[in-house]
């Protein structure tokens, strides 16, 4: 085969090509950079993967639970230590807080000198050595149920709890315009009568830590009557007024805080601290110197005034404990509402044991906002969010029927309770509509709605005086405290 002649280009571009070979080759290039390319893979570490980010979970949560709770080495002295009143006291006057001093003092002294003398009552030194051993001789479960309720209100209403006789004071119930106040910023949370006559006094406490006290026959120009302190950091979660020593006043908050507000010796003292949330407090009615309180999820506490100590405590329920309830013919038995959905009675001699067994376990399909005992003790109402009101009744409570009632409120964050009346007839409880429902345990459904155009919010904490029918204190979902009157 002939080879084809190469072009002049072509002949060119081949001498140059081989010419630049050879200059590479004189200059060991290639070598070179086999040692260089061998040292750089030498030098090279591998690299570590940075962990690839995650948005953190964040569980929500109600702003009713979502509690900052203390820390004690942040906490000044002011709240460790006992306050005075009158360092306390918030009002416009500071005069103000000795006029109701004086005010809770006489009030007080009229109650012990009015004791009745077939109450075998010895006066101050029984109230001192906590001694009601007269006041209250029923001790068993049975006598709660067979004895009669001897309160005046039954023989009006007890031989036919539906008939009209009960209708007269409960349809003059009304709403006055005077009987309407805003004492002080913030959601009520806790509403109290003091347990006397003579004078209508009004404890209530706040979101915020603040306890005012209303006197609703006051003229005082200054402060009209209200008169408010700060002895909590948190919100109020119970507030107890004992009949025969209404100068001492015990308070509970979210801070963790019970305090006990000492008229004689004008301070607002510290009973117990503790870094978890109280979430309700209660006493039996014929002792003085026992608290029962909620602490954290589910756990009991008896507290011993005298000692400073815990005499009791009991893992009693899976969640929250909202209420405390005793029966006012046996103190013995009391009954818990809870988060978990359920609601029990108990029987207090038998919480000695490591693990306490209720005579009554009342459920619900979600969280129970309170359980109270009737004024005959012979039933329990609870109120729950699955929107019905449970009645408990029979000799040993072992009757349950539910009556519906809408106790959902949306995104405001309250939660109705249910209260008995001044008997077993009628249950008080707020609605959605500014009204008061009254319901018939006997009809088992709302008989009829307590309104008023000056019901400044919804109703949803409540409190009946006891010993002046038809006078029903109501707290509002805003700052508003109301008291109707027959």
């Amino acid at each position: 085969m002939v080879s084809q002649k190469l072009t002049e280009y072509e002949r060119k571009r081949l001498e140059n090509i081989k010419r630049n070979a050879e200059m590479v080759a004189a200059l060991n290039i290639r070598s070179k950079a086999a040692i260089l390319s061998a040292a750089t893979k030498r030098q090279k570490t591998k690299q570590v993967k940075k962990p690839k980010m995650v948005n953190p979970i964040v569980t929500r949560r109600s702003p009713r639970t979502r509690v900052k709770l203390p820390d004690s080495k942040g906490l000044s002295d002011k709240f460790l230590k006992p306050i005075s009143m009158i360092d306390a006291f918030i009002g416009y006057e500071k005069e103000s807080n000795q006029v109701l001093v004086d005010t809770i003092l006489s009030i007080a002294e009229e109650t012990q000198a009015g004791f009745p003398e077939n109450e075998e009552f010895n006066g101050a030194k029984d109230v001192k050595d906590g001694n009601f051993s007269g006041f209250s001789e029923k001790g068993t479960l049975d006598s709660c149920k067979s004895e009669a309720f001897e309160s005046p209100v039954k023989e009006e209403f007890d031989e036919h709890l539906d008939n009209k006789k009960s209708d007269p004071w409960l349809k003059s119930m009304d709403l006055k315009p005077e009987n309407v106040a805003w004492p002080m910023p913030r959601r009520i949370m806790e509403v109290k009568f003091f347990p006397c006559t003579g004078i209508r006094m009004i404890a209530v406490g706040n979101k915020i830590g603040n306890i005012a006290f209303l006197n609703m026959d006051s003229d005082d120009e200054i402060d009209d009557g209200i008169y408010i302190y700060g002895p909590h950091t948190g919100a109020i979660s119970g507030i107890s007024v004992q009949r025969y020593s209404m100068s001492k006043i015990y308070s509970s908050g979210h801070d963790g805080f019970i305090r006990l507000m000492d008229a004689e010796k004008e301070v607002f003292d510290v009973v117990h601290y503790c870094d978890k949330t109280i979430h309700c407090l209660s006493q039996q009615p014929n002792d003085l110197w026992s608290l029962y309180f909620s602490e954290g999820r589910g756990v009991l506490i008896e507290w011993d005034v005298r000692t400073g100590k815990s005499s009791g405590n009991w893992m009693l329920h899976e969640d929250t404990i909202n209420t405390i309830s005793f029966n006012p013919q046996n103190p013995n038995i009391m009954a818990t509402s809870s988060t978990d959905g359920t609601a029990c009675i108990w029987d207090l001699r038998s919480t000695r044991s490591q693990k306490p067994k209720t005579m009554k376990t009342v459920s619900h399909g979600r969280a129970v906002n309170s359980a109270y005992f009737s004024p005959s003790g012979t039933s329990l109402a609870t109120t729950s969010l699955d929107n019905n009101v449970g009645i408990t009744s029979g000799f040993n409570y072992e009757d349950t029927s539910m009556i519906y009632h809408d106790n959902s409120t949306g995104t405001l964050n309250l939660s109705f309770r249910g209260i008995w009346g001044w008997d077993d007839s009628c249950i008080f409880i707020g609605n959605m509509r500014k009204g008061i429902d009254v319901i018939s345990p006997v009809q088992r459904t709302s008989v009829m709605t307590l309104q008023s155009p000056q019901l400044p919010a919804i109703p949803w904490r409540f409190d009946a005086h006891p010993y002046e029918v038809g006078m029903l204190a109501a707290a509002t979902n805003g700052s508003g405290v109301c008291l109707w009157t027959p």
